[in-house]
């Protein structure tokens, strides 16, 4: 083998292991400065908030789990907002017909509302994103 870096003929590198790799922190994609503030669920910057609302959100659920995501949302809407009407979520498949997503449009009057609601639906398993 040869000492000329230009001759790779007998090495087994990948493109992969000659780039350079960029490290970087979670913090530097962040908003406020990098510091999360409270819960992951919480939000960040109360101020552009104003309540009183309404809150238009389509809670987007796992793969084959149409009637368990719609039957926890209803548990977690009607436990945090006893006067929301149940019958006015909508249900609407993916153009795939993979996932579910179910639409609803709370008034909220509060942050706090919105920090416990996101919390709960953080921590439900049929749950996999809101929008």
């Amino acid at each position: 083998m040869s000492d000329d870096p230009k001759n790779t003929s007998n090495q087994n590198y990948s493109d992969q292991d000659r780039a350079p790799k960029k490290e970087f922190k979670v913090t530097e994609l962040g908003v406020n400065d990098g510091i999360l503030k409270g819960k992951k669920t919480d939000i960040q910057n109360p101020e552009l908030w104003e309540f009183p609302m309404d809150y238009p959100m389509s809670i987007i659920g796992h793969e084959g789990q149409h009637d368990s995501l719609l039957n926890e949302v209803k548990l977690i809407l009607g436990s945090q907002f006893p006067e929301f009407d149940l019958a006015s979520m909508e249900v609407k498949p993916s153009k795939t017909g993979r996932f579910h997503s179910v639409r609803v449009n709370l008034y909220l009057t509060e942050v706090e509302q919105v920090n416990s609601l996101y919390a709960a639906l953080d921590d439900a398993e049929t749950v996999r994103m809101v929008v």
